[in-house]
C-alpha cells in the first residue's frame, strides 16, 4: 500500500521508521511530478523541498508549530502532507488551492505568503506572541538563498538575534553546490554542534570561564574561528544566532537528526541547508529557470520533444524587452534596472546586448528605486521593470527619492491588473490609486502592443518621472511599428463616435469597453494617460453625453474614474456617473477570463451594467 494515501496530516508522519519516510519522499515527489503534469504549477523548488518538508514535518507538530514558507513556491508538499492531497491538482485553478500558503485554506498555512523575504519577520512576530502567552510552540522560517537578498530578511535577523528570540530560520539555499568532502566535515560537525553533549558542554563551559573573563573570550573567539574555517555562517554568528550547516537538504538522516537535535535548543538557530530546484527530475536539475514552472500535459511535450507551452502572441514583457534592446541601441545614457525578474520582465537578450548597462539588483525594489535615482542624478536615464504588486514595496523611494526630485526615470509596471493564476497577492490591482496622488508623476495605459510601444518611447523622452502599466500576457495583436513616434502628453485617442454615453477607458480595458460601445451606440475613448488627464476631450463630450461612463483593471476606489469625477466636479459638471473597475475586494486565483467575468469588467459584464446605470 501507498505510503502516501495513508497520510491525512502531519500526525501521520510521527509512527513512521526514518526508513518509511525516505520512502515516502519518493512516493511525494512522484506524486507532485505527476500532478503538476494535470494541472501546472510551480515545479522545481517543489521538488528541491520534498526532504526537507517530510523532515519538519516528522519532527515538529503543525499546525501547533507554526511554519512559515517564504513566497510559497516551495509548499506543494507541505499542502499534500497537510490534508490537501486530493485537492492538488486544482492548484492555482478557480476554487481550488492557492498557489500559495494561505490562512483561509488550512490551519497549517501559519502565514498567508507570496511576496518576497517576509518569513523571518512573520516568524518572529510568532515568536514573540509565543513567549508573551508562556507557548512552547516553536517557529520556523523557511526561505530562500534568492529573498535573502532582500533587507527586509536582514532587518528581521538583526532584531530576532537582538530579542534572543526562541525561533529557528532555514535558510534554503538551491544555488551553491557542497564538494564532497567538506559536506561530509560540515555533515559531521551540524550534527555535533547541534547535539546535546555540545551545546551542554558549551553552556557548562561558559559557567567555568566567566570567572576568567580573558579566556572566556577566547574560547568564544577560537569557537567562532573553527566554526568559520567549515562554515560560511560567520554573519548570522555575528547577528546573534546559532549557525549550523550547511548540509546536504537531500540526505534525510542528517535533516532529522539536525532538526531534532534544534528542537531542544532555546534561542535564535540559523540552519543553512543545501538543496537542488528540480531534484529527481533530470531535465529540470538541468534547466531549472524552464522548469521554474509548467503547464499541463509537460510531460507529454518532453516525451513528443516539443516546447513546453504552446506558442503565444507577443506578449506585453517580450515588447517592453524588444524597445529596450532598440532604445538602448539608440541612447547610451539609457540603463535599465531590475529587482530579480529578469525574465519575467522580458529583459534576457536586453541583458545579453547590454551588460554595462543591465543592473539586476537582487530582490530589492527600495534599493532599485533609489538606485536609478542615483543614476539619474548624475545623467543617465534609468529604466527600472518592476511588476506592480512589487512596485509597492518601495513606494516611499518612489515618493521621496524620484517625484520629490523631479528625476527622468521610467518606471514599466507589468503585471497591471488581474493576474489570473497567481491570485490577488500578484495582482497589480491599486498602482493608478496609490500612483495618481503623487506630484511630478505622470501615468500611462496602452490598449494595445502598438501603443505600448510608443507610450514607452513617451514616457522615456519625458523630463519626469513615468509609470506606463501593461497587463500580464498578451494583447489583441495590434501590429507595432517599431519607430521613435512620441505621442502628445494627455491626449487620448477616441476609438468610436456615437451619441449620449461616453466611455473613458483605460489600457486594457479599451478593447472590451469598445466591443460594448459599439453595441450601444457609444462615444469610446482611448484615454492613454491617466495623468495628466485629457481635460480638453472631456469638456467637448459634456454637452451631448448626458452619460459618462470609465472602465479601468484597477481598483475603482481612488482610481482613473475618480479622476475623471473629481475633474467634474472642480468645473460643476453634473453628470450620471458609472465607475466600472476592480470591485473592493481581493480577487481570488482564477483565469483571466474568469476573473475579468467576475468582475464585470469583460463586454458582456460592461454592457449589463451600462444599460442597467441608463435605466435606473
Amino acid at each position: 500500500m501507498s505510503l502516501l494515501n495513508t497520510i491525512t496530516s502531519p500526525v501521520d508522519l510521527k509512527s513512521l521508521s526514518d526508513n518509511q519516510l525516505a520512502d515516502l519522499c519518493s512516493e511525494l515527489r512522484t506524486f507532485i511530478i505527476q500532478e503538476l503534469n494535470i494541472s501546472g504549477g510551480h515545479f522545481g523548488a517543489n521538488l528541491g523541498t520534498v526532504e526537507l518538508t517530510v523532515a519538519l514535518h516528522a519532527v515538529f507538530d503543525s499546525p501547533e508549530d507554526h511554519l512559515v514558507w517564504d513566497v510559497g513556491h516551495q509548499a506543494y508538499s507541505h499542502k499534500v502532507l497537510t490534508g490537501r492531497r486530493n485537492q492538488l491538482h486544482t492548484i492555482r485553478q478557480k476554487n481550488g488551492l492557492s498557489g500559495f500558503p494561505k490562512r483561509s485554506e488550512s490551519p497549517h498555512d501559519a502565514f498567508g505568503v507570496a511576496h518576497s523575504s517576509t518569513s523571518i519577520s512573520a516568524a518572529l512576530g510568532m515568536s514573540c506572541a509565543a513567549k508573551l502567552q508562556a507557548s512552547n510552540r516553536h517557529c520556523i522560517a523557511i526561505i530562500g538563498d534568492g529573498a535573502l537578498t532582500a533587507g527586509m530578511a536582514y532587518e528581521a535577523l538583526n532584531h530576532a538575534g537582538d530579542l534572543k528570540a526562541d525561533m529557528l530560520v532555514i535558510l534554503n539555499d538551491n544555488d551553491m553546490s557542497i564538494s564532497h568532502n567538506v559536506g561530509a566535515m560540515s555533515k559531521y560537525l551540524t550534527r555535533l554542534l547541534s547535539s546535546k553533549f555540545y551545546t551542554g558542554i558549551k553552556n557548562s563551559s561558559k559557567k567555568v570561564l566567566k570567572i576568567i573573563p580573558p579566556m572566556l573570550e577566547l574560547a568564544k573567539r577560537t569557537e567562532e574561528h573553527m566554526k568559520g574555517m567549515v562554515a560560511p555562517g560567520t554573519l548570522f554568528e555575528e547577528l546573534g544566532f546559532n549557525y549550523l550547516g550547511p548540509i546536504d537538504g537531500h540526505d534525510l538522516p542528517t535533516l532529522l537528526a539536525t532538526l531534532r537535535n534544534i528542537k531542544r535548543m532555546s534561542g535564535p538557530q540559523f540552519l543553512h541547508v543545501v538543496t537542488t530546484k528540480g531534484k529527481g527530475f533530470a531535465p529540470a536539475e538541468a534547466d531549472p529557470i524552464k522548469y521554474h514552472f509548467v503547464n499541463p500535459g509537460y510531460l507529454q511535450a518532453l516525451e513528443a520533444n516539443a516546447p513546453l507551452s504552446k506558442p503565444i502572441p507577443l506578449t506585453y514583457s517580450q515588447i517592453f524587452g524588444a524597445w529596450l534592446c532598440f532604445m538602448a541601441a539608440r541612447d547610451p545614457l539609457l540603463v535599465a534596472i531590475t529587482p530579480a525578474m529578469r525574465e519575467g520582465s522580458g529583459m534576457v537578450e536586453y541583458s545579453q546586448q547590454f551588460p554595462e548597462r543591465y543592473f539586476d539588483v537582487a530582490i530589492a525594489e527600495q534599493h532599485a528605486l533609489t538606485l536609478a535615482a542615483g543614476m539619474a542624478c548624475d545623467g543617465l536615464k534609468p529604466v527600472v521593470a518592476i511588476y506592480s504588486t512589487f512596485l509597492q514595496r518601495a513606494y516611499d523611494q518612489l515618493i521621496h527619492d524620484i517625484c520629490l526630485q523631479d528625476l527622468p526615470i521610467l518606471l514599466a509596471l507589468d503585471r497591471a491588473g488581474l493576474v489570473g493564476a497567481d491570485g490577488a497577492t500578484h495582482a497589480g490591482s491599486f498602482d493608478l490609486s496609490f500612483l495618481r496622488c503623487i506630484p511630478n508623476i505622470v501615468i500611462m495605459a496602452p490598449s494595445d502592443e502598438n501603443e505600448c510601444w510608443h507610450l514607452l518611447n513617451t514616457g522615456f523622452a519625458h523630463k519626469g518621472p513615468v509609470a506606463i502599466r501593461y497587463p500580464r500576457g498578451s494583447g489583441i495583436g495590434a501590429t507595432i511599428d517599431r519607430d521613435f513616434c512620441i505621442y502628445p502628453l494627455g491626449k487620448s485617442n477616441i476609438k468610436h463616435t456615437g451619441t449620449k454615453i461616453a466611455i473613458l477607458a483605460f489600457g486594457s480595458m479599451v478593447a472590451p469597453a469598445l466591443a460594448a460601445g459599439s453595441e450601444l451606440n457609444a462615444t469610446v475613448v482611448d484615454m492613454r494617460f491617466i495623468k495628466p488627464l485629457d481635460t480638453v476631450l472631456i469638456d467637448t463630450l459634456l454637452d451631448d453625453h448626458p452619460y459618462f461612463v470609465t472602465v479601468e483593471e484597477n481598483a475603482v476606489m481612488g482610481g482613473a474614474g475618480s479622476a475623471v469625477n473629481e475633474y467634474l466636479a472642480a468645473i460643476g459638471a453634473c453628470k450620471k456617473m458609472l465607475n466600472l473597475g476592480l470591485s473592493d475586494q481581493f480577487v481570488d486565483h482564477a483565469t483571466p477570463a474568469q476573473q475579468l467575468s467576475d468582475e464585470g469588467l469583460d463586454k458582456a459584464g460592461i454592457l449589463e451594467r451600462i444599460r442597467a446605470f441608463i435605466l435606473c
